[in-house]
């Protein structure tokens, strides 16, 4: 059972993450904005039945929760703590769950499988970190002729400066990887 290390504000007035001392996964990363999305996960089920809990993102040892701005946040943490306490620790990592993650390029011809890979490799250079010490992340969803898809997670997804200030450096720092690249946050 994950033991709550410490918690944290983001730039999100509407998210807090939970600095936890084991991890909930080995790298993957687990994110729902309702309580359907989150039906099988019995963590973030359970935080999406607190009143107020809008989305629940986490991945090994970090979990952010998102309310609606209508709760207290002092009680609604003291509220939330008890399913993070409750949910039990990763196991190791299957070898599916690795291929289920890779997955998401593989349908891609092999030039656009290189342009993912280039633009997440920037991305785990210069935007991830930084978002992922807020509460958050970034994922790709894909990419079709010159549009790239990508998904904000976490604190970030309904963050404003994600989907102003952060979504504009990053369409800069891709189109160094490729100029005719355009980026839409989904």
């Amino acid at each position: 059972m994950p033991k709550i290390a410490d918690i944290e504000d983001t730039p999100n007035p509407n998210a807090v993450k939970f600095i936890l001392k084991e991890p909930l996964t080995w790298g993957i990363a687990r994110s729902y904005d309702n309580a359907q999305q989150a039906q099988g996960d019995a963590l973030a089920s359970a935080l999406f039945d607190i009143e107020h809990v809008t989305n629940v993102y986490y991945v090994d040892r970090w979990l952010t929760v998102t309310q609606d701005g209508e709760a207290d946040w002092p009680e609604l943490m003291r509220l939330v703590a008890v399913p993070i306490r409750e949910a039990p620790a990763a196991e190791a990592q299957s070898a599916a769950t690795a291929a289920a993650a890779a997955s998401t390029i593989a349908d891609l011809s092999p030039e656009d499988q290189e342009r993912i890979r280039k633009i997440n490799a920037l991305l785990d250079a210069q935007i991830r970190p930084y978002l992922q010490s807020d509460g958050g992340d970034l994922i790709v969803l894909g990419l079709k002729d010159n549009q790239l898809t990508v998904h904000y997670q976490g604190a970030c997804g309904t963050c404003p400066s994600s989907i102003s200030g952060t979504l504009n450096a990053i369409a800069n720092m891709v189109r160094t990887i490729d100029p005719e690249i355009e980026i839409l946050a989904v």
